[in-house]
């Protein structure tokens, strides 16, 4: 999750049996990331991963699949981009790779390259979201892929975990109710926000990358709207200038979410999906985890 998962955030999960992932774009120097990859090989009790934009808005990416290289990490997300550079330069140091994609079509154009994995990102997923429920994407996936699927959006009980696994994914991805946990390092008002708002809360915008993208439906986004200006929406279509565009409003768009997840004011814009809705309370790491396996075993008899 940009700017919320964090080494605490993951060294905990590794504790608690589960694993976490990191994006890369949560650090501004190659420096402050290799020092983080460096504490998490010394604590975590478990793989852990990072998430890599693999496509040219993210100018950072030489750089940080180098030192997931350095570092041999277990394994990298990628995700808006081509990874077969990504995929072929992991091979070869062993480390697994996972593409999130949104639809058959990726899916297969993905599945060509020989990633470890699909990341079935659905329409209840929280950022960068997908137009099909959880068991239509997977379905569709596995009529054109052999590749094992982890599901990702739509899971904040043990209820749902259990679903998912029904729906004939191996595993899920779950974010947003990690927002609000002692180890998250966003401000206080942003981990309410996530107790507070439910999943009727949360909206679509193109604001913040030029992409469709789940937040929180403050009064701030009402007012000023979820849909790209005409100027900004002309950038984006022309082709002369649209990758200059959509690398801009992805600079603007980041930095909008990293002074909201910090410094809480009228104008904050919070990332989050509609998972959120299970968010009762802030719990340590282990204390969520524990309770949406206990959830789980619970189920075990419903499904």
């Amino acid at each position: 999750m940009f700017l919320v998962s964090n080494t605490k955030m993951t060294i905990e999960a590794t504790k608690a049996g589960i694993t976490g992932a990191i994006p890369a774009l949560n650090y501004r120097t190659d420096s402050e990331f290799r020092s983080a990859l460096e504490e998490l090989k010394k604590n975590a009790e478990g793989p852990f991963g990072i998430n890599l934009i693999a496509n040219k808005s993210n100018i950072k990416l030489k750089d940080q699949l180098n030192a997931c290289l350095d570092f041999k990490v277990d394994f990298i997300i990628t995700s808006l981009g081509n990874p077969f550079k990504i995929i072929r330069d992991c091979h070869e140091q062993g480390i697994l790779v996972f593409c999130d994609v949104i639809d058959e079509y990726y899916g297969e154009k993905v599945s060509a390259l020989k990633p470890d994995g699909l990341i079935a990102v659905n329409n209840q997923a929280g950022g960068h979201a997908g137009k099909l429920s959880s068991k239509e994407l997977i379905s569709r996936l596995k009529s054109v892929s052999n590749l094992p699927i982890i599901s990702a959006g739509g899971v904040g009980t043990g209820a749902q975990l259990r679903e998912k696994l029904g729906e004939g994914a191996c595993g899920i991805s779950m974010g947003s109710p990690f927002i609000a946990t002692d180890e998250s390092p966003v401000s206080w008002e942003y981990k309410e926000a996530c107790i507070n708002y439910s999943a009727a809360d949360i909206v679509m915008t193109t604001k913040l990358s030029g992409t469709p993208c789940t937040v929180i439906n403050t009064p701030y986004v009402q007012q000023t709207g979820t849909k790209q200006n005409l100027f900004e929406s002309f950038l984006n279509k022309n082709k002369r200038f649209k990758k200059l565009a959509k690398m801009l409003t992805f600079y603007k768009g980041m930095k909008s979410l990293k002074k909201a997840a910090f410094h809480s004011t009228y104008q904050s814009v919070w990332c989050a999906g509609p998972s959120i809705e299970h968010v009762t309370e802030i719990l340590p790491v282990k204390s969520l985890v524990h309770n949406l396996l206990s959830e789980y075993q619970e189920t075990e008899n419903v499904f």
